[in-house]
């Protein structure tokens, strides 16, 4: 009998001991996570200063951020994993291929140095003091206007990550692009991203400050170019950039005429919806518009959309 008291007072003290162990805590990979579970822009802690708990402005910001400038938009080739479909927190994103055919208004917000120094979704090293962004579905890499719906303020970004996740939010600015447009502090705010096509001309956004330039080298007068008016049906063209201005459109379809000039179809400039698209065609069929896309998608960089008008 007394072997058994013996046990059961040997086994009480076991369990006590096992109860007064902390719980571990389980410290996360420096590597980043898989894009199923790394979650960028998660609602600010309180007293934080609107950032991510844990995050922040870094110790060793450059003196003048305003000084850095904008991203400028080119062509660059499609990241070979970063655009396909994707699942973050159970939802499914299939990103779009076409840059320049996009915009959204939404809340924006901002990371910092709690993911300074890691890989992004393209693998480049996300550095918080270049102009650059998180989306969920922009081409990567690819070129984006945010402007600031309270105030006006503009800038352009290079999208090379994604994100983020919660809270309906449709952008994450680098610490830069977001001091730039005012929204530190806050750790967000109400912006419209316009998705920007290769070469598309951007001019000075950010600030009322002079911007040296220098008068493009002296070139041919244009081709005369169509402007073909909104009609139900029609022919098949393929769409490779959109603007708002025409300026823009005309300035971007004379770089195209450079790059394609052994190219089969015409390239004209189409009025719709406030913007000025730079098709190229017509095409008997669909067919024939998609193997055209596939051709020049390795000359371009992108993949230009099918359009009918």
């Amino acid at each position: 009998m007394s072997r058994q008291i013996a046990i059961l007072a040997l086994a009480t003290l076991t369990l006590a001991a096992c109860a007064g162990d902390p719980q571990r805590t389980v410290e996360t990979r420096d590597t980043p996570a898989p894009v199923e579970a790394r979650v960028i822009g998660a609602p600010a802690s309180q007293g934080a200063g609107g950032y991510l708990a844990g995050d922040g402005p870094g110790a060793d910001a450059p003196a003048n951020l305003d000084a850095i400038p904008d991203a400028v938009p080119r062509n660059e080739p499609l990241h070979r994993y970063a655009n396909r479909p994707y699942v973050a927190l159970g939802k499914t994103y299939t990103p779009v291929i076409v840059a320049g055919n996009f915009r959204e208004r939404g809340i924006a917000s901002w990371y910092g140095k709690k993911f300074h120094g890691q890989r992004t979704s393209s693998g480049e090293v996300y550095d918080m003091y270049g102009m650059t962004a998180a989306h969920p579905t922009l081409p990567i890499p690819s070129y984006a206007r945010v402007t600031s719906v309270a105030t006006g303020k503009s800038v352009v970004v290079r999208v090379n990550d994604r994100g983020p996740f919660l809270h309906e939010r449709v952008m994450d600015l680098s610490y830069t692009a977001a001091h730039k447009l005012g929204i530190i502090g806050s750790g967000s705010a109400e912006v419209e991203v316009e998705s920007l096509a290769p070469n598309a001309i951007t001019g000075s956004v950010a600030t009322a400050d002079a911007v040296q330039t220098r008068p493009l080298e002296k070139a041919e007068p244009p081709k005369p170019v169509l402007i073909a008016p909104v009609t139900a049906g029609g022919n098949v063209y393929l769409q490779l950039g959109a603007f708002k201005s025409r300026e823009a459109a005309e300035s971007f379809m004379a770089k195209m005429r450079a790059e394609l000039g052994d190219v089969t179809g015409q390239l004209s400039l189409f009025v719709k919806g406030g913007l000025t698209r730079v098709h190229i065609g017509p095409y008997a069929n669909r067919n024939e518009a998609r193997s055209n896309a596939e051709s020049l998608q390795s000359r371009l960089g992108f993949k230009p959309m099918v359009n009918l008008h």
